[in-house]
């Protein structure tokens, strides 16, 4: 199976039906998709095909999903049931939660009673994960990767979380932005680096050298993950782009060289685990012009017109 995914956006009002848009995913051999949270018409288009499926909770539903049991098996049947011929991947609870979120409380319990209501109604024949994807500012340390350690706030946000992936043998879903890092660093963070085009080591990471950033971020997780005892958890990359215009560092030789070179490099491994693929989503299909600020509209994979932006290849 094809590692890359991309994530499919609706904050637009030019998008094309999802029909259209489910027939792009086999066309160009788009192997998953995220939704991040539910479309009656993305999944109707879903029946029947290939394409594996991230389907989100989103923040909002996580209160009712963690204080009534009867609201999860109603969000499952609805989602997941309802669409037998749909091949789901992943249950994505809520998105980048952090430790002062409202939403925070809610998390655990909505991951524990979204994971009852598949193994009661059956579903484990279908391998549904569930997870919840994090981002970059779960991290207290990340330079050099070796040293990779979450803030206390996540840890304690993350120790029950973590206890739950291992339990079921989940992967813990992680949003990577390259170019974030790059422009809140650019004294320090060269171009190449972010852009995943150096040639040679850029930073020395214990035993490993790293010559991109994206691998970088990647293994400061893993290493935080080994100060918990469970390094062996695998990790997906649910979200990255690098935008064409709209703000500081964009152009579309900038997206166009970021997007080409990390399907590259996630198909080969990483230094310190070679010839493991690594599982990524990039982010997005369209340009969502609903969006704010501008730099966020501009990371789409695909024209209108259905032609690809960029001369990149999925498989």
């Amino acid at each position: 199976m094809n590692q890359i995914g991309v994530c499919y956006g609706m904050l637009g009002n030019n998008l094309l039906s999802p029909g259209e848009v489910i027939n792009m995913y086999k066309q160009y051999n788009i192997g998953r998709l995220r939704l991040n949270d539910q479309n009656y018409a993305a999944c109707q288009a879903l029946r029947g095909t290939n394409v594996q499926l991230m389907l989100g909770v989103p923040n909002e539903e996580l209160q009712s999903t963690a204080s009534s049991q009867d609201y999860a098996n109603t969000w499952i049947q609805n989602n997941v049931q309802n669409y037998e011929d749909v091949n789901f991947k992943y249950i994505a609870i809520g998105n980048k939660i952090e430790p002062n979120s409202p939403y925070a409380q809610f998390l655990f319990s909505a991951m524990e009673n979204i994971q009852t209501i598949i193994y009661n109604a059956n579903l484990g024949y279908k391998n549904i994960k569930v997870s919840t994807p994090n981002y970059q500012v779960a991290l207290s340390e990340s330079y050099p990767p070796s040293i990779g350690s979450f803030t206390s706030e996540y840890q304690s946000l993350l120790d029950p979380i973590i206890g739950f992936l291992v339990k079921h043998k989940y992967p813990l879903l992680v949003n990577i932005y390259p170019y974030f890092s790059y422009i809140g660093n650019i004294q320090n963070i060269h171009l190449e680096y972010a852009l995943l085009t150096t040639p040679s080591v850029e930073v020395q990471g214990g035993k490993h050298g790293y010559r991109n950033i994206f691998y970088a971020i990647f293994y400061a997780f893993y290493s935080a993950l080994e100060k918990t005892k469970w390094g062996s958890l695998k990790i997906v990359v649910s979200k990255t782009s690098w935008p064409s215009e709209g703000g500081p560092a964009t152009s579309f030789e900038y997206a166009s060289t970021y997007n080409s070179n990390l399907i590259r490099h996630v198909k080969v491994g990483t230094p310190k685990r070679p010839n493991m693929p690594i599982e990524t989503y990039m982010f997005a299909m369209f340009n969502e012009n609903l969006k704010t600020p501008n730099y966020v509209k501009n990371l789409e994979l695909f024209y209108p017109n259905k032609l690809p932006k960029f001369q990149i290849k999925f498989s």
